[in-house]
């Protein structure tokens, strides 16, 4: 078994839908950034990659790449899939928190649980997401943005 780390954030920006877990969340101010800026996704592929050896979303999706521009992060997340199970890996379960003062996540939770499962190919008893605030502290607390932390574990085909 293999252990992954991801974190991602990103400020709300004027005009832009918000996507969480492959969710738009309607009426809400969307995230600034070069792809859909799905934070929780961007966390969970971190994860991923990181389990897997393979680097991070920077190195395989560059922010600078006009190929991932308003990118879908689903597409991110498939491409990511690819390249784990490439090197031999399935997946075993995922552990994400999003971290945000607003909106309120909790209506929203089973489907985004459904969304990644079905991205990942697995159970979506195996996908496990949680909603949290920064009690008003920091940026986050300020309502500036929203963060999303990960940990997935994989499993080896050929260890």
């Amino acid at each position: 078994m293999r252990a992954g780390i991801g974190y991602d954030i990103h400020r709300f920006e004027e005009g832009r839908r918000l996507i969480l877990g492959g969710v738009v969340i309607p009426g809400e101010t969307g995230l600034a950034g070069h792809s859909d800026a799905d934070v929780l996704l961007h966390a969970i592929a971190d994860a991923l990659l990181g389990a897997a050896g393979l680097g991070d979303m920077g190195q395989h999706f560059p922010s600078d790449d006009p190929e991932w521009k308003d990118a879908s992060s689903l597409d991110l997340l498939a491409r990511t899939l690819a390249l784990v199970r490439e090197a031999g890996f399935d997946v075993e379960n995922i552990d994400a928190t999003v971290i945000a003062e607003r909106p309120r996540l909790a209506p929203h939770i089973p489907a985004m649980r459904e969304r990644i499962a079905d991205a990942l190919g697995i159970a979506s008893g195996r996908v496990n997401v949680k909603a949290t605030t920064n009690e008003g502290l920091g940026a986050l607390g300020r309502g500036e943005g929203i963060a999303a932390m990960a940990v997935v574990m994989l499993t080896g085909r050929d260890e």
